[in-house]
């Protein structure tokens, strides 16, 4: 990382106004910090999965809006979730959501 990013009010919605790009069927990514560790943004539409995969490195996820699973739970808004190096799980969201992610390292996808 080489330059500091400031987003103003950005748990009180200040997010909506960036720009996401495609990033796999169902999920669209605005990159805030690109490298590792890299910090995004994912916003899920209603019924986008991420299959299985594998965390070589601690991920970390705050719910904005709307809520994601896995095979732990279910995550509403303001649920904020680590997934340990090592873990393996996959993801969906039913009614869609926005979730900030940051990841030490990218995941191996097992499916």
């Amino acid at each position: 990382m080489t330059e500091t990013v400031t987003l103003n009010g950005f748990l009180s919605g200040g997010w909506r106004d960036l720009a996401f790009e495609h990033f796999r069927d169902g999920v669209d990514i605005c990159r805030l910090v690109r490298g590792e560790p890299e910090l995004a943004l994912l916003r899920y539409r209603p019924g986008a999965e991420v299959p299985k995969h594998y965390h070589p490195g601690l991920e970390t996820i705050l719910v904005l809006e709307g809520s994601q699973s896995d095979e732990n739970g279910l995550y509403t808004a303001g649920t904020l979730v680590t997934n340990p190096e090592g873990t393996v799980h996959s993801v969906q969201s039913e009614e869609g959501c926005v979730v900030l992610i940051q990841w030490q390292k990218p995941v191996k996808l097992l499916e």
